[in-house]
Order: C-alpha cells, then structure tokens, then sequence
C-alpha cells in the first residue's frame, strides 16, 4: 500500500490542510513518517495514521486506527501525562468532513499538545545549551518509570532466545539488502560470543525485573527538556518490540547522543540511572545492546530504500554504514566465531 495515500486518505489530508478545520489557528507545519501525518498548530499536533500494511504494522482499517490512537494515549500518558490529550474522529456528513461531527466516523486523530521545539533534546544538544543536570534529570525520570513498568512474561531462556533470534534475522536481511557478509558476519560474531559469556547476567536480569514494558523508541528527537522531562512517540504497535531491558534502553538513547556528538550525554544518563536504581551493567552488556540496536537501525535505514524516491538513496546507504561502523570498535568481539554466523533465510 505504499505510503498509504490512497483517494480516501488523500481527502482526509486536504481537509485537515484546509485552513481552520481543526480550530486552533493557521495549521504551521506539517510532518510525515511512514505510519502517519501530524498537522502542527499553534497550540496541538493532531497525528492521522496513514492506511499502511507493512511487515511489522497494519493500520489498513478504521478499526485497527482507531486502536493505535487509543493505545498511544494510553502509553503516551505514562512519561508525558499532560501532553496526550484526547482521541477524536473525523466524521463525513451532509456537509463534508468534520472533526468530531453528527456524521459517520471515517477516521480517528491523536491529539497531542504541540512541545517547544527548542526545547527538544536535538536542538538543545545542537545549542550547546543541553547541561549534566538536564541529563540528569532524563535518567530520573526514566528510573522511576522504569521501576513501575510491568515485567516482561518471557522467563531467562525465551529472552535469551528472542535476543539472538531477532539479531541474527536482523543481520541476515542486511546481507540479502547488499550490506557484504564479510562486514556483517564479525559484528554478529562478536554478538554471539558476549550473549553467550553473559547468558547468566542477562538471566539476572530478567528474574529481577529488568526488562519491562519500556518506551520502545528511545530517541533524542523525542525528550523534550521541560521540567520535569517528557519523553513522546513510544512505540505502540507491538508489544513485544516495546519490551525492552531498562538498560537496552539507554544503550540505544547512548548510541543515537553518539550519532548527534553528544555521547557523553548518554553516557551520563546511564550512569545517573545506575546510581538512582542501583542497577549497574556492565560494558560488555552495554556494547551487547549497542550492538542489537546499530544493527537494527542500519536494517530500518535501508528499508527505507524501498520507498524512497532514487535521489535520497545514498542518504539511507550512508545512515546504514553510519550505524555499522560504530560498534565496529565495541569490546568483546570474537573474530574466530565471525564465519557462518548468520543462517540462510527459512523456507
């Protein structure tokens, strides 16, 4: 289904992009992503999911839509309570489309209060204006949610199986996607050697409640540094990608600061959490979760590629090579297991 613009979809966008439809002043800018569109005004963001069927997502119909909007609120609220504000319906009647009107219900809006951009973590880092306090207080707030958060149902041996499995799919389709296998081979090498030595410690983990049902996508872009934090955009779609150890977590938002220059920001941020949850990883366990997750991004930045118009190709090429290339210096890897590491595809 492509980018989801379908007729329907189509009107549904013109309608929201019609000056005053939405009743908070002239519409400021508007954004789109593979799975939605959000319509920025003055004072709210209304997101519309877009009617995609992928792999890993079905928004395809109304109700489906409807249940990711209301599925983001409910998660949404739980690190920014006062920016998810309320689910509503586009309605088509006598008179057209309509927000919230007598007509049939053709489609469902997230509303969100519209945050300062200058303010999100990006610019703040990019001004030089991001300080060790603001770090800090991301890890609190993270801790704290971390610590509520509901346990994962795997028990020690499901997790471990999950982790390799996903990763070893994860890096046979960057090969079948043209990354070369003599790249590719000794990162999973590496992987599968550190999950093995730290089998134990990662059982530890999950016995005491260190993988949880977590943020799920734990990007600079989406903290905002108000007082307290809030951190936005959780991902919804699938529980179990949601489900996260505490310190992948961290491990990711450490990899995407290193990305933006800014690694001491997640360096801190973990060491921060470390302190106020007395759950200290090791760096072998950091660089096993840094590893997962270059590989993972690298995997989504040449997917990319399938809809992206020829000329932005070389962007995605060069994002992929950006993720690989740092954990090509993580500690631990064990060239000698790097051969045939990474099994054909099933058939």
């Amino acid at each position: 289904m492509g980018e989801g613009m379908t007729a329907e979809h189509a009107a549904k966008v013109a309608f929201l992009r019609t000056p005053g439809a939405l009743g908070d002043g002239p519409q400021v800018e508007w954004i789109e992503t593979h799975m939605s569109c959000v319509c920025l005004t003055e004072h709210y963001a209304w997101k519309l999911k877009k009617p995609v069927r992928l792999p890993y997502v079905d928004y395809s119909t109304l109700e489906r839509r409807r249940r990711s909007c209301e599925t983001e609120l409910r998660l949404g609220r739980r690190l920014a309570s006062d920016v998810y504000l309320e689910t509503v319906p586009i309605t088509s009647g006598a008179g057209g489309l309509a927000i919230g009107g007598a007509g049939e219900i053709v489609d469902w809006l997230l509303v969100m209060r519209r945050l300062p951009l200058e303010r999100m973590l990006p610019q703040m880092l990019a001004r030089g204006e991001a300080t060790v306090v603001h770090a800090d207080s991301v890890a609190d707030v993270l801790a704290a949610f971390y610590r509520q958060a509901a346990r994962a149902p795997w028990s020690e041996a499901e997790y471990r199986s999950r982790l390799h499995d996903t990763t070893l799919a994860n890096a046979r389709e960057l090969v079948e996607r043209g990354r070369p296998r003599s790249e590719i081979e000794p990162i999973v090498g590496g992987f599968v050697a550190n999950l093995e030595r730290e089998a134990a410690v990662l059982s530890a983990r999950v016995a005491a409640g260190r993988v949880v049902d977590a943020h799920g996508d734990l990007r600079p872009e989406h903290i905002c540094l108000e007082t307290p934090p809030l951190v936005i955009d959780p991902l919804e779609f699938d529980d179990e990608l949601r489900t996260l150890d505490a310190i992948s977590e961290l491990a990711f938002l450490a990899l995407e600061c290193d990305r933006l220059g800014a690694t001491w920001f997640g360096e801190r941020v973990i060491a921060r959490y470390a302190e106020r949850s007395g759950d200290v990883a090791s760096p072998t366990v950091i660089a096993l979760y840094r590893t997962q997750h270059a590989l993972t991004r690298a995997l989504i930045a040449l997917r990319h590629l399938e809809d992206a118009p020829v000329a932005q190709h070389p962007r995605w090429h060069a994002r992929a090579s950006d993720y690989l290339t740092r954990i090509s210096h993580q500690p631990n890897r064990d060239e000698r297991r790097s051969s045939t590491i990474i099994p054909p595809r099933p058939r």
